[in-house]
């Protein structure tokens, strides 16, 4: 049975940066606060009349050129993200016709945080089956347009910033390279303890105008529960990565966690024992990207930390649903 193997990644950041002292301005906040809570240095958001599926082009592009094929080469399109541009269809899509190439499936994932990781999963599964050869994962969020940027909604505003990551993966019968394992995990219990209420098919008609007045069109958080059950379950799900496979966290050449706070992958990497040079964090640069912030981070820290072939990767992640994910991959 063949597996799925990263053949190339590309990444798309808008070219606006929002640093924290550009948020001072907008809300009672402080950089020194941000960064405390946080990590978060700085972050991307788009300018005006920028979509989710243009950031996902242009991050598609960078892994063709990087992989020397061509769109056509694209056997089917996994889209990951929360934010895309319309309410329907998905912005896998939009995608395809920005790509030029109908006839090619397209799935959108709404997995949030852990969308990249869910989708991993099911174009390994397309892999192994055999129904395609060469598969399009793309992760991408525009957070920016969504946020309360307002003192109000400061907890949450202060987190997000907007990218896109795109991976080529394409079948290997190569023992030694591919996809060994994803793992995904999902407790509704708590899906209201992160999530954005409105607009909805719950409500009749779906958009209101007292939406914007009691704040139910922006995300809100219960960010301690969110923090408590995130440093549990991500080390959690590596661990049955691990057991998994026969390996164990020594063997990792580096870990890429989702970037949703810097002090929640600080408490990863030690309560998994890893070494600094073991673990690689962006978030500092980008924010939290959501589906878009494990490629993106990835992207840099195969260059960062001289991933070579059969080099051991681990991927992690936990987010709204709440869901929790891992995957790990022989380079």
């Amino acid at each position: 049975m063949p597996r799925a193997a990263i053949v190339a990644l590309g990444t798309h950041v808008p070219d606006r940066v929002v640093t924290n002292e550009e948020l001072t301005k907008h809300m009672e906040t402080t950089d020194a606060w941000i960064q405390e809570r946080t990590g978060i240095q700085e972050r991307r958001w788009v300018r005006e009349g920028t979509g989710n599926s243009d950031l996902a082009l242009e991050a598609t592009k960078k892994a063709l050129d990087k992989a020397g094929w061509k769109p056509t080469d694209i056997e089917a399109i996994v889209y990951a993200s929360l934010s895309p541009d319309h309410m329907f269809p998905g912005d896998g899509c939009f995608l395809n016709a920005k790509l030029g190439i109908p006839g090619v499936p397209a799935i959108d994932i709404r997995n949030q945080c852990t969308g990249f990781l869910y989708g991993l999963s099911v174009a390994d599964a397309w892999i192994r089956t055999g129904m395609y050869k060469r598969v399009l994962l793309v992760g991408s969020e525009v957070h920016s347009t969504g946020l309360d940027v307002t003192t109000r909604g400061r907890d949450v505003a202060v987190i997000f910033g907007d990218g896109a990551g795109a991976a080529l993966l394409e079948a290997t019968d190569d023992p030694n390279r591919g996809v060994l394992s994803c793992h995904l995990h999902a407790d509704g219990r708590f899906a209201r303890d992160l999530f954005t209420d409105a607009p909805g098919s719950i409500y009749h008609p779906r958009v209101q105008p007292r939406m914007l007045d009691d704040a139910s069109i922006f995300p809100h958080m219960e960010g301690q529960k969110v923090f408590k059950h995130a440093v549990v379950r991500m080390p959690e799900v590596l661990k049955e990565a691990f057991d998994k496979n026969g390996v164990g966290p020594q063997d990792l050449k580096v870990l890429v966690p989702h970037q949703a706070n810097l002090r929640i992958a600080q408490m990863v990497q030690r309560s998994l024992g890893l070494r600094d040079d073991q673990v690689f964090n962006n978030i500092q640069r980008y924010g939290n990207t959501t589906a878009a912030s494990i490629p993106l981070a990835l992207a840099e820290a195969v260059e960062a930390r001289g991933v070579a072939r059969g080099d051991l990767v681990g991927l992690c992640a936990f987010g709204a649903g709440f869901t929790w994910a891992s995957a790990l991959v022989r380079w």
